[in-house]
């Protein structure tokens, strides 16, 4: 059967109040859209990550009172200043159909490199027989390669020849980068992460590649607790930048000399402060850029200190 479907804006500081609204009202379902295009990169432990400015559908029954439910939300939201005009709401059908693969439906295999693909669940993959297909669904936990961080990370891994080395992904989220490390022929990957839930999705996404019993997710003071797995032959994070100029010690001491270290989660003009923060342990650190976000690549200087 058909349904109604409202739909609002409002600032992210204000969506949780927009949520409850429509749940009053009796929504049946309620979906977070960004309303731009803004990278959500690296939510704190326990939230859920939102845009700065955050639309917001609920879904009710096509019979449903909507003179009613616009009262109920106006006089909620308006008084509450969570809304400014009352032109902010909006009504649509929308037909019967698949939620779920109408949802997959926006996401398509993806090509990184020459050789290296990202495929959805249940789609087909590349009619090529050197592909390596990454099966991978989008979810909370964060790399499904869409973002410019990400793909620029994952070129990077395409064209490197892995095999029988060491990595770890640190900032993890959904696992991409250290399973396609997996499946270029590494032998094995410490995926660390500081949200649970990432780390519960690294660990399905490896078992849904074939590759589990390579990759090892850790919480940040589990990884720092556990020594026995260090020095690396790559290191590839993609956080954020202060995060990144914060854990320059470490990183860089956990890497073999003349070992590889990829970063990314970098606006460009933010690169020439994370370069500097490994320049000492890891030389001049080359950069590539897309759209407005950089990838540094370095290697760790024969005579940096190893961690004990």
């Amino acid at each position: 059967m058909p349904w109604a479907e409202v739909s609002l804006s409002v600032p992210r500081e204000q969506a949780e109040q927009a949520e409850q609204a429509l749940e009053e009202q009796g929504a049946l379902a309620i979906t977070f859209e960004d309303q731009a295009d803004n990278p959500v990169l690296e939510p704190a432990v326990g939230t859920a990550p939102l845009w700065p400015v955050v639309e917001i559908r609920g879904l009710f029954e096509q019979d449903t009172d909507r003179s009613a439910i616009l009262t109920g939300l106006l006089t909620g939201l308006l008084k509450a200043g969570v809304i400014q005009r009352p032109d902010c709401i909006a009504w649509r059908d929308v037909a019967d159909q698949d939620w779920e693969r109408a949802w997959m439906d926006r996401f398509q295999p993806m090509q990184f490199g020459q050789h290296l693909w990202i495929v959805p669940s249940g789609m087909p993959g590349p009619d090529d027989p050197l592909a390596l297909q990454l099966k991978l669904d989008p979810g909370l936990a964060f790399g499904t390669g869409t973002h410019p961080t990400t793909a620029l990370c994952l070129e990077w891994i395409d064209g490197m020849d892995l095999r029988g080395l060491r990595v770890m992904d640190f900032g993890c989220g959904s696992g991409v980068l250290g399973i396609a490390a997996a499946l270029k022929g590494a032998a094995s990957i410490c995926c660390v992460d500081n949200d649970p839930q990432a780390l519960l999705a690294t660990v399905d996404n490896a078992e849904r590649n074939g590759v589990s019993e390579r990759i090892e997710c850790y919480l940040p003071e589990d990884w720092v607790a556990s020594r026995h797995d260090v020095p690396y032959d790559v290191i590839v994070a993609n956080i954020l930048a202060g995060p990144l100029m914060q854990l320059a010690p470490q990183l860089c001491a956990c890497l073999r000399p003349n070992a590889h270290i990829v970063l990314s989660g970098i606006l460009d003009h933010q690169a020439d402060e994370v370069a500097a923060a490994y320049v000492e342990s890891c030389g001049p650190m080359q950069q590539e850029q897309r759209e407005e976000w950089v990838r540094l690549l370095g290697h760790r200087l024969s005579d940096a200190v190893l961690l004990p």
